[in-house]
């Protein structure tokens, strides 16, 4: 690969730190927009890192177009990768005015100082699959969302709806997955208008080590290390039947720079891992991982809804996709199991002890996504592959959470 200039927006965080790394690896030059932080505290990722002498940091603030203009000028870079923004989507249904500046506001001045700076870049944009929001397995699944929230659209034109492409529709359920439906359109339209180098990435849920302590898979391993070592009694976790595509973070980065040297300038590509897993899976990976042979799990109030061998196996086909999965994923896709705020939680038998899982009402969102599963055929024709599992990304995490230090309470940058 060509040494390339290269301008991180959002480069303290979590994939930012991780795209870094990988592109000074690769023998480029990195610059990297650097919000705040006049405590002289460096980064936490970038310091594990240890690339922050290899990095060339500008302060500024996407909020604010004359730092963006300073920031284009000082770089002069051949690629912009533009992740800065306020991802966490429960802090959004918090805060929706601050997650709209940040990302909307931020999104289009990004795009005129690159406009207004006559600027070649090629600009690679953050979105996401929440865009898509409400996705459809049948049409029970349909009415009862119908009822539940009243007018629904684009109304399914077919069923399942999943996997997603970039052709699918969107119905963002979130102020933040709206707040990127915004940028994704607006990226399109600089293309289109201005003739800028625009590319949206539609990136599915990624994960690893030093992700933010407050999202969910970050949440799970924290806890249950804690719980493993003796620290803790107790998992405390919202929802555990919504569903998501788990990629791992090396996976992603590596397809954000195959869209910056390969993709069509103007379109979208999803990045995912094309497999769909519950948030009650997450757990229970992590509690295998964690060297416990999971026996059965039941409801705190009835320990007659429960589910033997939860782990076991199997194979599911979802829109024409053939996905490898297990008993308990398939029981709550085919509506045969399902856990509410009523079980107040769950009981995980093990070999060696017994973990309790306590449904929290307070990380439940007002509406949520309940399954989103990729389809990444558009990006595997420019090279994009999936290289990592599911269990490599708690591997990661657990290994991450048994360091001491890294277990300690604090917030996303």
């Amino acid at each position: 690969m060509t040494t390339k200039r290269v301008l991180i927006t959002g480069i303290t965080g979590f994939v930012g730190s991780y795209l870094a790394r990988h592109l000074i690896e690769t023998g480029n030059d990195v610059a990297g927009l650097l919000h705040g932080r006049s405590d002289g505290q460096q980064p936490k990722l970038l310091k594990d890192m240890d690339i922050i002498s290899k990095t060339r940091f500008i302060r500024g603030d996407v909020t604010d177009l004359t730092s963006i203009l300073s920031a284009i000028q000082y770089a002069e870079p051949d690629w912009i990768f533009h992740l800065a923004a306020q991802s966490h989507v429960p802090t959004s249904f918090k805060d929706p005015l601050s997650t709209f500046r940040v990302n909307c506001l931020g999104t289009q001045n990004i795009l005129e100082g690159t406009r207004l700076k006559d600027s070649k870049s090629r600009i690679v944009f953050a979105g996401t699959s929440e865009e898509y929001g409400l996705q459809f397995m049948d049409n029970n699944h349909y009415e009862s969302m119908e009822q539940k929230y009243g007018i629904i659209e684009p109304v399914p034109k077919k069923f399942p709806e999943i996997p997603l492409d970039e052709q699918s529709n969107l119905r963002p359920m979130s102020p933040y997955a709206t707040s990127k439906v915004y940028g994704d359109y607006a990226f399109r339209n600089y293309h289109n208008t201005f003739g800028i180098d625009t590319i949206v990435s539609r990136g599915f849920n990624h994960e690893g080590a030093g992700r933010g302590h407050n999202f969910v898979t970050s949440t799970i391993v924290r806890q249950l290390v804690a719980i493993h070592l003796g620290l803790e009694n107790i998992l405390r976790i919202g929802d555990i039947q919504t569903f998501r595509d788990w990629s791992h973070i090396e996976d992603i980065v590596n397809g954000y720079v195959i869209l910056a040297e390969r993709a069509n300038a103007g379109s979208v590509y999803i990045q995912g891992s094309m497999r769909t897993n519950s948030v009650l899976s997450y757990i229970l990976y992590t509690i295998s991982e964690l060297g416990y042979e999971i026996n059965e799990i039941y409801s705190t109030n009835d320990e007659k809804k429960n589910v033997k061998d939860p782990l076991e196996k199997t194979e599911l086909e979802i829109g024409g996709v053939r996905i490898n999965s297990n008993v308990v994923d398939q029981m709550f896709l085919l509506h045969t199991l399902e856990f509410s705020l009523a079980d107040e939680g769950l009981i995980i038998k093990t070999n060696k002890r017994d973990f309790k899982v306590v449904f929290d009402p307070s990380k439940f969102r007002p509406s949520d996504v309940p399954i989103l599963l990729s389809n990444t055929s558009k990006i595997k024709q420019i090279g994009f592959s999936t290289k990592k599992d599911l269990i490599d990304i708690v591997s990661d995490q657990i290994n991450y959470y048994l360091n001491p230090s890294n277990r300690e309470l604090m917030t996303d940058t």
